[in-house]
């Protein structure tokens, strides 16, 4: 007798938007009441441009009222990368990045019950997982941990140590005591807001890796023949493209930041080759990881659908052989149209397919495509290494 799903847990199947990692906590609810966001997240365009005006033009005024805007210091307002990619390029990308998620993922649940990889009786499990993530991912007490951690941590000791340029910038005195409103506005407001973003979506990440986690730790309907090779779990691999905007802001940011230590530390961009392929690594751990926990699944239904199938083809090929090669087929019977040829061409394609199947719901080609994607905003950092004159001459002589 199979268990059947309670009423609220039928509400979670029923409603695919109740399954979301970004439908929920309280800065949603309040940019619902701001009227910044709708139940769909819809105004995207509204909240990046009232939220990054909000964190970016105040800088700017108050650095022209205070002649920081473009003199006045080593490192000028205007002149920022840093802030200038974080707050204009960065921030709109991750604000955008929760609408394309939750377009692209928003039928997940549907696809793990449509397809029976989760079989009838593991449902309720699966209902009460679904509805764990939503309670973690609603949590009022996670977000104020990540306000308080960014003000402590976040600004006071990572952002000061390793990120800000040193010397006379438009922010230092800030840090020193000194009472500035374009400093105390970016130390107080802008930094921290951008950084409490960047850390809610390490959470949410944190809440899909744990949601994966717990799903495959259920009794999965796995089939080794599937076409995907990937025992039908191949549609998770579509989801990791729903994260481009972030991998975007995360190579925008660190682009933005390699910017001022190259022009006003001194540095050269192949310094910094290490630190980018570190970057490029983490990211891609960081959209990938969560499929990692299907691995030890699909390597079990590899082994076992090797096992099974190649007991089969044993026990198949040796009628075949039986039949067509020691004379048990019987008188008058044509090999030309035979179904058992097509039927032993169609088991040797079952068995490669388990063959070949992936222990992780992702290809080669996902990684490399990820990858590019990530350095992509990295390419206009080339150009320090050549000059105009230079590039311009390299080009003319290659088309002429």
């Amino acid at each position: 007798m199979t268990t059947q799903p309670s009423k609220e847990n039928k509400n979670v199947l029923l409603e695919p938007y109740d399954f979301s990692l970004v439908l929920g906590g309280p800065l949603y609810q309040l940019l619902r009441r701001s009227r910044l966001a709708d139940d769909a997240l819809d105004l995207a365009r509204r909240r990046m441009l009232v939220i990054t005006a909000f964190v970016w033009l105040p800088l700017l005024i108050f650095s022209v009222l205070q002649g920081l805007a473009w003199s006045g210091a080593k490192l000028p307002f205007l002149y920022d990368f840093d802030s200038h990619c974080r707050f204009l390029v960065a921030l709109p990308l991750l604000i955008y990045a929760e609408l394309v998620v939750h377009a692209r993922m928003r039928n997940i649940l549907r696809q793990f019950l449509d397809r029976d990889i989760i079989p009838q009786a593991q449902r309720e499990r699966f209902f009460a997982i679904v509805q764990s993530a939503a309670r973690l991912r609603n949590s009022i007490v996670v977000e104020i941990l990540l306000i308080a951690f960014v003000y402590v941590v976040g600004v006071n000791y990572i952002w000061r140590n390793y990120i800000s340029v040193q010397g006379e910038t438009w922010y230092a005195s800030s840090l020193d005591g000194g009472i500035s409103l374009v400093k105390l506005w970016y130390v107080y407001v802008s930094l921290p807001f951008f950084q409490f973003i960047l850390l809610r979506w390490y959470f949410r990440m944190f809440v899909w890796t744990r949601f994966l986690w717990q799903v495959s730790r259920l009794d999965l309907r796995l089939v080794p023949t599937h076409p995907d090779r990937s025992g039908g779990l191949g549609f998770l691999a579509a989801t990791v493209y729903a994260f481009i905007p972030l991998l975007l802001a995360h190579g925008v940011l660190f682009s933005g930041t390699i910017a001022n230590w190259i022009f006003y530390e001194g540095g050269k961009l192949p310094q910094y080759r290490l630190e980018i392929l570190a970057l490029v690594i983490v990211v891609l751990f960081f959209v990938l990881g969560p499929l990692l926990v299907f691995a030890g699944r699909l390597s079990s239904a590899r082994r076992t659908g090797l096992a099974e199938y190649g007991t089969f083809a044993h026990r198949y090929v040796r009628e075949f052989d039986n039949k067509w090669l020691r004379g048990g087929a019987p008188d008058g019977e044509a090999m030309i149209g035979s179904a058992d040829i097509q039927s032993l061409a169609d088991l040797n394609n079952s068995f490669e397919v388990i063959r070949s199947m992936h222990i992780v719901p992702f290809t080669k080609e996902t990684i490399f495509q990820l990858a590019v994607i990530t350095l992509i905003p990295f390419l206009p950092l080339t150009l320090t290494m050549i000059s105009v004159e230079q590039l311009i001459d390299k080009i003319l002589k290659s088309v002429f």
